[in-house]
Parts: C-alpha cells; sequence; structure tokens
C-alpha cells in the first residue's frame, strides 16, 4: 500500500515525503530488506527473499511500497529486475524529524520557564 499525501494544513512537499517514507519503513520486514538492499549494490527480489522468512512475492510487494516512497529504485536487466537503495528520501525524513523535535524542545523550554517563574 503506497502511502497516500496527506490533507493537513501547511503539509508541505517534503513533509508529505518524509511522512511516505516513515510509513515506508514502518514496517519491520521493509526495514529488514533497507538493511539487506544497504549492503549491496544492487541484487533482485529472490536474493532478497533467501535472507527473510518470506516468499519472493512478498518481497516483491514490500519492494513496490518502498519503490512508492522513493527508498528503492528498479532496473531491468535482462529477465530480471534489480532493486537498488535510494536512500536520499531518508534526508526527507531526518529533516522533519529535527524539525518537530527542535519545535517541541523550544515549547517544553518555555513551559520550563513558566514553571519556574522566569
Amino acid at each position: 500500500m503506497t502511502p497516500q499525501p496527506s490533507a493537513a494544513a501547511g503539509a508541505d512537499g517534503a513533509e508529505l515525503h518524509a511522512g511516505a517514507v516513515l510509513s515506508a519503513l514502518a514496517d519491520p520486514t521493509r526495514r529488514a530488506l533497507v538493511q539487506e538492499l544497504s549492503r549491496r549494490p544492487t541484487t533482485t527480489a529472490t536474493a532478497l527473499a533467501a535472507q527473510l522468512p518470506i516468499s519472493r512475492q512478498a518481497v516483491a510487494k514490500h519492494l513496490a511500497t518502498l519503490a512508492g516512497a522513493g527508498l528503492v529504485a528498479t532496473e531491468r536487466a535482462g529477465r530480471e529486475t534489480r532493486y537498488r537503495l535510494t536512500p536520499d528520501p531518508l534526508d526527507d525524513a531526518i529533516r522533519w524529524i529535527a524539525e518537530v523535535g527542535g519545535q517541541w524542545d523550544r515549547r517544553l523550554e518555555r513551559l520550563r520557564r513558566h514553571v519556574a517563574g522566569e
């Protein structure tokens, strides 16, 4: 299932992309696939399935979700489809997490000062 963009007010492209990445990575099998893909330049769904307790078809479905979030690219090599990790979309997610974390840090600091009577 490919994540759908949120209709949240003020959501920009980077935030929507971060949401798609985080949604794709919410599944532990997809996180395991990302780890496996990070260990090699390209691979097939069959080779990935050999590393996991799921079928090649299930791996291919998870890879399609990761591709929908921009985390995986595919290329045909003869009869095979080869997959490679494209980690750049993780940057959007990292920036979004850092931004939200910074906002909460500032809010909590204001609350701390208010409670302390500063």
